[in-house]
């Protein structure tokens, strides 16, 4: 019998722990290594490089267009100062984006509507968030694009909340929602989403192993829908995160761990290097 494992495990390993052929890679903010974070060269470059989704942030503009914008005020990010609401979008555009090491760039801020003329018809999603408060206006603006099908909205609220303020895009748009596995309600919501609609994914943030959905992944994947959990910051995987697999040379404790617990969808502050890991462990095409 050890035999037989033995010759196997590297069909298991193809195959990925749950039964996985492919995990899906989210770009955060783009390749923002190579460009200005959530710029539109960003995710040009992540598109390019074959991931299968970037990640994005949506603000407002005090004329109403919703632009590309992380933080509350365009401070950190651009050579200006101020709330995005505070510039028309003639305004906004004069700013240009910082880089990784904060110079200042050609590099504008983008409006939702370039991001996705630019990505239309590509084997690429974009995950929309800091959204839930412009879903109306991303979902006018993704009609007019054509790109409806190629966005996934998302929210850290209950399906209960989600229906009360959206009650007529519900039905209509791709949704993630985003769980706190570590709040003791966390099961219930998920319940709640299960028995209403099929979310494209569940994205778990958590600080601790110990989570319920660790010991059964299938709680989610049996029900169609992917987990989607962040290699980003060790303070959202305790610990299991991209700078211990690139600085540390260590994927077993970070990626794979993620992984081998049922991540479909990992999204990551370094693309490249998951995408060569991934394909070297015959987890993507």
């Amino acid at each position: 019998m050890k035999k037989l494992i033995v010759y196997l495990w590297p069909l298991l390993l193809a195959l990925g722990v749950h039964g996985q052929t492919k995990v899906m890679v989210a770009a955060h903010r783009g390749d923002w290594r190579n460009a200005p974070e959530n710029s539109l060269r960003a995710f040009e470059y992540a598109a390019a490089m074959g991931v299968d989704i970037v990640e994005l942030d949506l603000n407002k503009t005090k004329d109403g267009e919703i632009v590309i914008m992380h933080d509350q005020t365009i401070d950190r990010t651009t050579n200006g100062k101020g709330k995005p609401a505070d510039f028309t979008l003639e305004e906004i555009k004069k700013f240009g984006l910082k880089n990784g090491l904060g110079r200042v760039t050609r590099n504008p801020i983008p409006t939702l509507k370039e991001v996705m003329l630019a990505l239309k018809g590509k084997p690429v999603m974009v995950n929309l968030d800091k959204s839930y408060p412009y879903y109306e206006e991303a979902f006018a603006i993704l009609k007019q694009t054509g790109t409806l099908k190629q966005a996934i909205f998302k929210a850290e609220v209950t399906y209960t909340q989600l229906k009360d303020k959206y009650p007529r895009l519900i039905d209509s748009i791709i949704y993630m929602p985003i769980i706190n596995l570590d709040k003791p309600e966390a099961r219930q919501i998920i319940g709640e989403y299960q028995q209403h609609m099929q979310p494209f994914a569940f994205e778990m943030n958590f600080k601790s192993d110990t989570s319920f959905l660790f010991k059964d992944p299938k709680l989610i994947t049996s029900k169609g829908s992917k987990i989607w959990l962040n290699s980003l910051w060790a303070s959202l995987n305790n610990g299991h995160d991209d700078d211990l697999a690139v600085e540390e040379n260590n994927t077993k404790d970070s990626w794979e761990w993620l992984i081998n617990h049922g991540a479909g969808v990992l999204q990551t502050d370094r693309p490249k290097e998951l995408l060569l890991y991934l394909k070297k462990r015959m987890l993507r095409p």
